[in-house]
């Protein structure tokens, strides 16, 4: 099994267990691991505090120049803590790691089930070692060719049409949120409150919120209509000074839930965002420009483009400060067989990506929720979805043609409740921001 980049797997190995169809439980053991540099082996760390573990950050121009020396200040702590090992901490090493357990286990082939990140790590294994891979199953996908700034853009690309749906489904039920009658008016409320808590940051159980706050907690929670209204209203009510539900604000909340993981294996605190940045940065260094002007008028025109969420992705990263790849990005483009599955709204990895992922495994067959929300599908008990993936476990074989399935009630709210537990990983990028909401 494979999931988000910088998590322990070990444990996302067992968290399925009472998930899964009994049926696919049966027919295979299910083995998860750590990746190299994570958990239990050999974990990586910068020896980063928490506000220097904090990368979402929204382009200004006024602390600008403050970022950039945060970003060149981590790759500079990694270096010097980890340096020895961070060339060699890699998709394209974490796939061969994957090999050598296949031939540990004494098997020919592997069948695989990935999430989110673990989807680019299958994807990259089917490229490595075509020929022994069985039945793979890839879930939530990620876009190789964008790999890694990419695939952080992605993001704000994908939240724009979730925004603009969002309105829509607001306004259609204005009588009951009074957020207004047309999807304008609500665009309009929604940056008037982003104004007002620039102006002056909203009070919240003792935390300020400012507008920028408010624009990356919306930028995931769109994707979930009904959440974010609900979040939206009770984040109005605190600013009016009103009582405000907690339970509502989860929506806002970041899928940063790993604390506890980290403590029971005695792992360095920032050992996930080490691991993390060694990945993204690592695997394909020449994704990220090494000018930090080229990230200023980035964020600035991304910000332009897509104003939830443009100026977070696109601004500096440590990554423009790294040391340059050991080895060449790894270009996925072949006929091994697996399946991808992928929710229409998803917030971490929007379904162009998976589209993408599709495109370049040629004898891929992809199931399409359509209307599904949430990071994470199998399993999630629609008969359409689960049915495809266990049935193609148990038989090895892939759909004729791709399978479109529609979401149900409960399939999005599984869906919906797995991003906030992690149970099914989240992001293939972490949100190691303090909690804002």
């Amino acid at each position: 099994m494979g999931e988000g980049a910088g998590r322990d797997g070990v444990q996302a190995g067992l968290e399925p267990l009472e998930e899964l169809p009994e049926a696919a439980l049966r027919e295979y053991d299910l083995i998860g691991f750590d990746p190299r540099g994570v958990g239990r082996s050999t974990p990586v760390t910068c020896d980063l505090t928490p506000e220097e573990e904090n990368w979402l950050r929204p382009y200004k121009k006024e602390t600008f120049t403050k970022d950039v020396a945060w970003a060149r200040k981590v790759a500079d702590k990694c270096r010097e803590k980890s340096g020895a090992v961070l060339p060699h901490i890699t998709t394209r090493n974490t796939a061969r790691d994957v090999d050598l357990l296949r031939a540990v286990l004494g098997e020919k082939k592997i069948s695989y089930l990935g999430y989110s990140y673990g989807t680019y790590l299958g994807a990259v294994y089917t490229q490595l070692f075509p020929g022994r891979a069985d039945r793979f199953v890839l879930d939530s996908a990620v876009d190789p060719a964008r790999a890694w700034r990419g695939m952080v853009q992605w993001w704000a690309e994908g939240a724009e049409p979730a925004f603009d749906r969002w309105t829509g489904w607001a306004a259609a039920r204005s009588e009951t949120y009074g957020l207004g009658d047309t999807p304008k008016k609500v665009d309009r409320t929604f940056w008037e409150l982003v104004a007002r808590a620039d102006e002056k940051p909203i009070e919240l159980d003792g935390l300020l919120i400012t507008g920028d706050d408010i624009r990356g907690g919306m930028r995931g929670a769109v994707f979930s209509p009904q959440s974010a209204t609900e979040a939206f209203v009770e984040l109005k009510k605190a600013a009016d000074g009103e009582t405000a539900s907690a339970k509502k604000l989860a929506a806002f909340t970041g899928s940063a839930g790993t604390g506890a993981a980290r403590e029971a294996v005695e792992v360095p605190q920032d050992n996930m965002t080490a691991s993390f940045w060694a990945v993204v940065c690592g695997d394909n260094s020449a994704a990220w420009p090494r000018n930090p002007e080229r990230y200023r008028q980035d964020a600035i025109a991304d910000k332009g483009r897509y104003p939830l969420f443009g100026d977070f992705a696109s601004s500096i990263k440590p990554c423009a400060f790294w040391n340059r790849s050991v080895e060449p990005a790894t270009q996925v483009d072949n006929k091994a067989g697996s399946l991808i599955v992928q929710n229409e709204w998803d917030s971490q990895t929007p379904l162009p990506s998976a589209q993408a992922l599709h495109k370049d495994l040629k004898r891929s067959r992809m199931v399409t929720v359509l209307g599904g929300e949430g990071h994470g599908v199998y399993p999630s008990g629609n008969a359409c979805t689960d049915g495809t993936v266990t049935g193609y476990l148990l038989t090895g074989k892939l759909p004729a043609r791709d399978v479109t399935c529609r979401a149900t009630a409960e399939s999005n709210a599984e869906a919906r409740e797995n991003q906030q537990r992690e149970e099914i990983p989240g992001s293939p990028i972490p949100e190691r921001a303090p909690d804002r909401f």
